[in-house]
C-alpha cells in the first residue's frame, strides 16, 4: 500500500508549474522592443520552430518502432512508461525554447536600460525552462509509481524504466540534431564572417547569422533542457531502483521499508522548492541594483544549496531515521559544488589568460594550449566523484551512491535556471549587432554571455557528476536483475568480462567521432554557401542587399536530420549486440568501460569548449589587440574547434551513458530467455 506521502509529489510538481507559468508572464510583459529587435526575433523564433518540428518527426518514426518492439519483447507497461518519457522530455524541451525564443529580444531592449535588467528577463526566461523541467520530472515519475503501484503491477520501478528509456531516447535525438544544426551554422558563420571577410560576429549581412542564433535555441535550449531532465529522471528513477532492494534486503542491519524508496524523492522535492527561493533571492537581488553579476548568481546558488542541506538533514533524521542517506546525499551535492567551482577556475580564471596569450603566436598553439588544459581539468572533478563514491558507499552502501547523484541534481531547478539563461544573453546580443544598437548594449550583452558560458559549463559538470552516480546505480540493478550477483563479484580477469571493458571505453569515443564529423561535413556545406553568398549577391558585403538567411537554415536543418540517425541507432543496438554477442558479464563490463571513459570525455570538452570560447571573449574585450586581431583570429580558431565539442559531443555522452544502462536494465528479462 502506498504512503500517503508519495501524494505530496505530484502537487511539488503541479506547484513548480504554476511558478514557471508566473515568470513566463512576467517575461512576456516585458517591452518586446523596437520593430527591428521584434522583427529579428520572429525570424529567429520561426526557424527554430521550424526545424523544431522536422525533428520530432523524424524522432517520431524512431519513437513508433522503439515503443512496438518495447510491447513486443516486455510488456505494454514498459511501453507506455516510454511514450511518456518520450512525451514529457520534449514538453520540457519545448517549454523552454518557446520561452527563450520570446525572451531573447526582450532581454535586448532590456540592456538599453541597464544590466540587471537585462539579467532580470534572462534569468527570468532560463527559469521557466529550469523549474519547468524538474517539476515536469517529479510530476511524471512519482504519477507513474502511484499508478502502476495502484494497479499492482509487478517489477513497478524496473517497468518506470521505460521513462528513463524514452527521456534519454529523446534527449540524445535533440542534444544530438540540435547540436549538429546549433555548430554548423556557428562555424560557418565564425570562420567566413570573422576570419575571411572580416566582419562583426552576428553581423546581419552574414547570410549564417540567422542560422546560429536558431542554433543557440534548437541546441542549447530545446537539445541541453531534454539533456538534463534525462539526467534529472534517470538519476531518481535509478535511486528509486536501488531503494527498492534497500527497503528489502535492508542496509548493514536496518531495515528501512518503503522509506527507502521515498526518501529520493522527498529529496528533489525539497530541490524544487529550494531552486523556486534561490531564483528569487537573485531577482530580488538585482531590484537592488547590486553591480556584480557573479555575486548575485552566486547567492541566489548557495541559497539553494543551504536550504536543500537544511531539508535533506531533517528528512533523514525524522522520517528515514537513518543519517548516512544525509551524508551521503551532501556529499554527492558537495561534490558538485566542488566540481563547479573546478569548472569555474577552468574557464573563466587564469587558465583562459594563458590561453588568451597563446593566440598572440597562432591558432596552433591557441588549440595545444587549451588540449593541455582541457585534460589538466578533469583530473580534479575524476578525484571528486570518486571521494563522493566512497564517502557516500561508507555511509549507506550502494543506496548512498544513488542518493549522491539525486544530491547532485537536487538543485538542478537553479543550475538549468542559471545555464539556460546564457543562450538567451547570446541571441540577445546577437540581435543587438544585428539591429545596430548602441555599444553599450553589445558591452551588456557580451558580459551576460560570458557568465553564461561558465554556467553552462558548470551545470554540464552537475550532469556529469549524477550520471556517474546514476550509471553506477542502473549498472548495479543490472547485474542484480541479470543474476550476476552483484558488481563487485565481477571478475575483471574472465576474458568476456575484460573484453566488454575495452569496448566499452572505446565506444564513448566512437560515437564522439561521428557525431564531430557530422558537425564538420554539415559546417563545410553553410561555409560554401556563405562563401557562395557573398561572392554571388551583388551589394551584399556593402549592406545594400539581404542574404538568404533561410537557405543557410535549410542546410542545417537536413545535415542535422541526417546525420543524427546513425549515432542515435548505435547508441540504441550497442547493449543488445554485446549481450548476444558476448554474455551478460560482458555488458556490465561494457557499461562500466562506457561509464568511466564516458565521463573522462564529458569533462574533457566541456571544459576545453567553455575555455576557448571565454579565452576568445577576453580578447573581445581587449586584450591583445581585441577584435580583428591576429590573437582575435587565432582565438576564433579556438573557439571554433571547442564549440562542437562542448555543445554537441560532449553532452551527448551523458545521455548515451544512461541510455545504454537503462536498456540494459530494462530488457534483463529478454536477456535472460536466451543468455545462460
Amino acid at each position: 500500500m502506498l504512503q500517503p506521502i508519495v501524494y505530496v509529489f505530484p502537487i511539488v510538481g503541479i506547484a513548480g508549474l504554476l511558478v514557471s507559468l508566473a515568470l513566463y508572464r512576467e517575461v512576456m510583459r516585458s517591452d518586446p522592443g523596437t520593430p527591428e529587435i521584434i522583427k529579428y526575433s520572429k525570424t529567429i523564433r520561426s526557424g527554430a520552430f521550424t526545424f523544431l518540428k522536422r525533428e520530432f518527426l523524424t524522432m517520431l518514426g524512431f519513437a513508433i518502432i522503439i515503443a512496438v518492439i518495447i510491447a513486443f519483447t516486455l510488456n505494454t507497461y514498459v511501453m507506455l512508461c516510454f511514450i511518456a518519457g518520450v512525451t514529457t522530455s520534449s514538453l520540457a524541451a519545448l517549454i523552454g525554447m518557446n520561452m527563450a525564443t520570446n525572451a531573447n529580444g526582450r532581454a535586448t531592449f532590456a540592456a538599453r536600460s541597464s544590466q540587471n535588467k537585462a539579467l532580470n528577463v534572462a534569468i527570468s526566461g532560463g527559469s521557466v525552462m529550469g523549474i519547468a523541467s524538474v517539476s515536469i520530472g517529479i510530476l511524471g515519475v512519482s504519477i507513474m509509481y502511484i499508478l502502476l503501484s495502484f494497479f499492482k503491477v509487478a517489477e513497478t520501478l524496473e517497468i518506470i524504466t521505460g521513462f528513463s528509456i524514452g527521456a534519454s531516447f529523446t534527449a540524445l535525438f535533440k542534444r544530438v540534431g540540435g547540436g549538429i544544426f546549433t555548430k554548423a551554422a556557428d562555424i560557418g558563420a565564425d570562420l567566413v564572417g570573422k576570419i575571411e571577410i572580416g566582419i562583426p560576429e552576428d553581423d546581419p549581412r552574414n547570410p549564417a547569422v540567422i542560422a546560429d542564433n536558431v542554433g543557440d535555441n534548437v541546441g542549447d535550449i530545446n537539445g541541453m533542457g531534454a539533456d538534463t531532465y534525462q539526467s534529472f529522471t534517470d538519476t531518481t528513477i535509478a535511486s528509486l531502483i536501488i531503494g527498492s532492494i534497500v527497503a528489502v534486503q535492508g542496509l548493514r542491519g536496518t531495515i528501512l521499508g518503503d522509506k527507502a524508496i521515498i526518501f529520493p524523492l522527498m529529496v528533489i522535492a525539497t530541490g524544487i522548492i529550494s531552486s523556486i527561493v534561490g531564483i528569487y533571492i537573485i531577482k530580488i537581488l538585482l531590484k537592488y541594483k547590486i553591480p556584480i553579476m557573479k555575486n548575485i548568481l552566486l547567492i541566489g546558488f548557495l541559497t539553494s544549496w543551504i536550504l536543500l542541506v537544511i531539508g535533506v538533514f531533517i528528512f533523514a533524521k525524522f522520517y528515514l531515521n537513518y543519517m548516512g542517506a544525509f551524508y551521503s546525499t551532501v556529499a554527492g551535492l558537495t561534490a558538485g559544488v566542488l566540481i563547479g567551482f573546478s569548472t569555474n577556475y577552468y574557464t573563466m580564471r587564469r587558465p583562459i589568460r594563458i590561453i588568451s596569450d597563446s593566440a598572440i603566436t597562432g591558432p596552433a598553439t591557441t588549440i595545444i594550449t587549451g588540449i593541455s588544459f582541457g585534460l589538466e581539468s578533469t583530473f580534479f572533478p575524476m578525484v571528486l566523484l570518486s571521494l563522493s563514491m566512497l564517502i557516500s558507499h561508507y555511509f549507506a552502501g550502494i543506496y548512498g551512491v544513488s542518493l549522491s547523484g539525486v544530491g547532485l541534481l537536487s538543485i538542478l531547478g537553479t543550475i538549468l535556471s542559471l545555464d539556460a539563461y546564457g543562450p538567451i544573453a547570446d541571441n540577445a546580443g546577437g540581435i543587438a549587432e544585428m539591429t545596430k544598437q548602441e555599444p553599450k548594449v553589445r558591452e551588456i550583452t557580451d558580459r551576460l554571455d560570458m557568465f553564461g558560458n561558465t554556467t553552462a559549463a558548470i551545470a554540464k559538470a552537475f550532469a556529469v557528476g549524477a550520471t556517474a552516480a546514476a550509471a553506477l546505480s542502473l549498472i548495479t540493478a543490472y547485474a542484480e536483475k541479470a543474476g550476476i550477483g552483484s558488481l563487485g563479484s565481477l571478475d575483471i580477469r574472465q576474458p568476456k568480462v575484460m573484453a566488454g571493458i575495452l569496448i566499452g571505453s572505446v565506444f564513448p569515443a566512437l560515437l564522439s567521432s561521428i557525431i564531430l564529423k557530422a558537425v564538420g561535413k554539415s559546417a563545410q556545406l553553410v561555409i560554401k554557401e556563405v562563401r557562395r553568398q557573398f561572392r554571388e549577391i551583388p551589394g551584399l558585403f556593402e549592406g545594400k542587399a539581404e542574404p538568404d538567411y533561410n537557405r543557410c537554415i535549410d542546410i542545417s536543418t537536413k545535415g542535422a536530420l541526417r546525420k543524427m540517425i546513425l549515432p542515435s541507432v548505435i547508441s540504441l543496438l550497442a547493449p543488445f549486440v554485446i549481450a548476444f554477442t558476448l554474455g551478460k558479464e560482458a555488458l556490465a563490463g561494457f557499461l562500466t568501460g562506457c561509464m568511466v571513459a564516458g565521463i573522462f570525455l564529458a569533462i574533457f570538452m566541456a571544459n576545453v569548449g567553455g575555455a576557448w570560447d571565454n579565452a576568445k571573449k577576453l580578447i573581445e574585450a581587449g586584450r591583445h589587440g581585441g577584435k580583428g586581431s591576429e590573437s582575435h583570429k587565432a582565438s576564433v580558431i579556438g573557439d571554433t574547434v571547442g564549440d562542437p565539442l562542448k555543445d554537441t559531443a560532449g553532452p551527448s555522452l551523458d545521455i548515451i551513458i544512461e541510455l545504454v544502462a537503462a536498456i540494459s536494465l530494462a530488457f534483463v528479462p529478454l536477456f535472460l530467455k536466451f543468455i545462460k
